[in-house]
């Protein structure tokens, strides 16, 4: 993994020496295991074992972050995203808390964390924006309100086609001084600064994030897609399994709008069976380097998914 990774100021003190990890355990049929205890983990750094500092069942609450991408491309089925969302706080345990964020051209918090459930779906049923697709903004301000969440779990679960508004055109600018296959090759997703920056203060939070991608916007579905269509939604969609593989989650594609809910309802069953540990790493070198991170499972055949790793800033 490449690119250039910045810093972001947090507004609230955190511990960046502690790295906090949520884990999905499941047996070889990928049925999830939710009845381990700390004794059943052991998570190395680099290879080297670290001491596990503090433990969490899966029992344990969580303070989500729901995204909606209320951009133009959306308009077309604001009630399945109103119905499917609904059917996700269903599926989340009672002491969830939940914040509703709309992302447009604006970025606008509907409802801070609580979990009132009446509130928590007033705010999705009144979602509406239009226009330009402001995600990196709306992650921003995500994190911003998980930081102030104190040491609950923390997930962010959003819903969108990927596009951010300002990266498309820093892609575009990029292909238009380009011609022929080299088109297809010459976007690095992992390169946008802005979004490392997110992920960094993600591995910071402990935020494990997980992308919806809608459908709209596939050139497949075009008679005749430009090379430059085809590089920018690959890159598009290729930057959301880059959040979702870095921070833990899933990158769950919509293909077919009567799926939405279906797939909500699965990550909130997801979220409901991860195990959160935290550890100081015996290596505090703030040295920028990559720390891959290994999660094991003492009991034979379980197999454990977690973050692969944070940059050690």
């Amino acid at each position: 993994m490449t690119g250039v990774f910045g810093q972001v100021d947090d507004p609230v003190n955190v511990d960046t020496s502690i790295v906090r990890v949520n884990i999905g355990v499941v047996d070889p049929r990928g049925r999830p295991i939710t009845n381990l205890a700390r004794p059943h983990f052991s998570v190395l750094e680099d290879g080297v074992k670290q001491d596990i500092t503090h433990f969490e069942l899966a029992s344990a609450p969580f303070s989500v972050v729901m995204m909606l991408d209320m951009s133009g491309s959306t308009k077309s089925f604001r009630q399945n995203i109103a119905l499917s969302a609904a059917r996700f706080l269903d599926a989340l345990a009672p002491e969830d808390r939940v914040s509703v964020i709309e992302f447009y051209s604006k970025v606008n918090v509907l409802n801070e964390f609580t979990s009132d459930r009446e509130r928590i779906l007033h705010s999705i049923q009144v979602a509406n924006g239009s226009g330009e697709t402001n995600l990196y903004k709306g992650f921003e301000i995500a994190l911003e309100k998980l930081a102030k969440e104190g040491n609950r779990r923390k997930a962010i679960v959003v819903l969108t086609d990927g596009v951010d508004t300002k990266a498309k055109n820093l892609d575009r600018d990029l292909l238009s001084k380009l011609r022929g296959q080299e088109v297809l090759t010459a976007i690095k997703p992992d390169s946008n600064e802005t979004l490392a920056r997110l992920l960094d203060r993600a591995d910071r939070l402990g935020v494990t994030i997980y992308p919806l991608a809608l459908p709209t916007g596939d050139p497949a579905k075009l008679a005749d897609p430009t090379p430059v269509q085809v590089a920018m939604y690959s890159a598009a969609r290729s930057r959301l399994q880059l959040v979702a593989d870095r921070t833990g989650g899933t990158l769950n594609a919509i293909t077919r709008l009567d799926e939405m809910s279906r797939l909500y309802a699965l990550i909130a069953a997801d979220l409901r069976t991860l195990y959160t540990i935290e550890y100081q790493p015996a290596n505090l070198n703030k040295d920028g380097k990559w720390r891959s991170i290994k999660v094991e499972v003492t009991e034979p055949g379980l197999i454990a998914r977690s973050r692969q790793g944070y940059f050690a800033k």
